[in-house]
């Protein structure tokens, strides 16, 4: 039985005549996903969700939706709602008059469009806020309300431009587990835009990584986490080693990387630093010949540095047998830990 495919994109080009921001991308999602667009600033993902939203024209291409063609389509007809990163609620209109705001422009009669405001503000949990206005609301709160106002206009697929960026960190856990939640009562499909891999990680069924206005790769969290296709979704999805082989470049997951003293002859690696995690440590790597006494820094694990590498180790392992700075290690791992990469 094949799935029904509720969006997708074809051939879709953004060319803002200076620079290219989508280089003719091909993405199909499935109904009832949840998809996050995955990425460093500028690698075109936000430019594809207002592509999607009816906010940017496409210069070539054509996006569909349950099989109709909305590519120049208003953003009211198209069938999708889009949750702005700012929220933009109205600061002069109550919470419950912010989401039923869409359908009063409809015309639709007050009690029937306060019904489904209330309704939609009982499953965000907003119902006890109703006649505050959005300057007495949190960030979190303002969150939930925009949400609430984007529903009302009964989408099939929900937009969401980087909706957790401006939350604290631990608000920004709290709201994940709430977004999954919203995702599985509502059954609707969401496309999310991120640079967190955290986020796209613990939120996504289809996680799309995107560079420079095209597709590296796009998979289940687990696949693309478990087999980055390129160097570049290795490094940006973080966690892994890039690792120079006579076969060629592999990928080898940091929690994979296992380090022993040195056979005689041995390729050996010094030790960069130290970090510990609680749960786990961190030893930082660099090779032998890339580590100069007084290079500019020459000691800092965030350098981003193909001689550099990181080994995750168990806090009860670590110091079980300890590694300290300066220290010559080998780096081992095993054959079926090695991911290969595409040149």
């Amino acid at each position: 039985m094949t799935t029904r495919t509720d969006l997708e994109l074809i051939h879709l080009v953004k060319d803002y005549g200076q620079s290219l921001a989508v280089a003719g991308i091909d993405l199909k999602i499935a109904a009832g996903s949840y998809c996050c667009l995955l990425g460093p600033s500028g690698c075109g993902k936000t430019s594809t969700l207002r592509m999607i939203a009816g906010h940017e024209e496409p210069t070539e291409g054509s996006v569909v939706l349950g099989g109709r063609e909305i590519t120049h389509l208003s953003p009211a007809e198209r069938g999708t709602a889009m949750m702005f990163q700012s929220y933009a609620l109205f600061p002069h209109l109550s919470v419950l008059d912010n989401v039923a705001f869409s359908e009063r422009m409809k015309g639709r009669p007050r009690a029937e469009r306060e019904a489904r405001a209330a309704e939609l503000l009982r499953l965000v949990h907003m119902e006890a806020y109703a006649q505050r206005l959005p300057a007495a609301l949190s960030g979190g709160q303002q969150q939930r309300v925009a949400l609430a106002r984007a529903l009302m206009l009964k989408p099939q697929v929900l937009l969401l431009d980087e909706p957790l960026s401006a939350l604290d960190p631990f608000l920004r856990v709290k709201m994940r587990a709430e977004l999954k939640r919203w995702h599985r009562e509502l059954g609707m499909s969401f496309v999310h835009v991120t640079h967190s891999q955290e986020e796209a990680m613990a939120l996504a069924d289809l996680v799309v990584v995107m560079n420079q206005g095209r597709i590296e790769q796009a998979g289940s969290a687990r696949d693309v986490f478990e087999r980055p296709r390129t160097e570049f979704v290795a490094r940006f999805i973080g966690a892994h080693n890039i690792i120079e082989t006579p076969a060629g470049k592999v990928a080898v997951r940091c929690d994979r990387l296992n380090l022993v003293v040195p056979d005689v002859g041995e390729p050996a690696v010094t030790v960069a630093a130290i970090e510990y995690q609680g749960a786990q440590v961190q030893v930082h790597l660099v090779a032998e010949a890339a580590r100069t006494p007084n290079g500019p820094d020459s000691d800092d694990p965030d350098r981003d540095d193909p001689s550099r590498w990181v080994a995750v180790l168990g806090d009860t392992a670590f110091h079980a047998a300890p590694f300290e700075p300066g220290q010559r290690v080998a780096m081992r791992w095993w054959a079926q830990d090695a991911h290969g990469l595409m040149a």
